[in-house]
């Protein structure tokens, strides 16, 4: 795949979905519930993208990565799926 390619399908996707954003608050309050669940590395990033999902209240999240999303909140473990 070419970069250009790649921006092609990365703004296909821009199109058809609704980018969802965590404000200073909400993204603090991730962090904090993670440190204080202990999770660490590249969870991080899968407890920020969970926070997104709530905040979209979204039901399913699909991920292959099970066993990080499995690792958060009761809530968010409840409502992982594989595609």
């Amino acid at each position: 795949m070419t970069c250009q390619q790649a921006l092609l399908f990365v703004d296909d996707i821009r199109k058809r979905l609704t980018i969802v954003a965590l404000d200073e608050d909400e993204y603090w309050l991730a962090i904090t519930e993670s440190v204080a669940e202990e999770i660490i590395g590249g969870t991080i990033y899968d407890a920020l993208i969970a926070r997104c999902a709530l905040k979209a209240r979204a039901t399913i999240i699909y991920t292959w990565n099970l066993t990080h999303f499995r690792r958060l909140r009761s809530e968010i473990a409840k409502s992982v799926a594989t595609p």
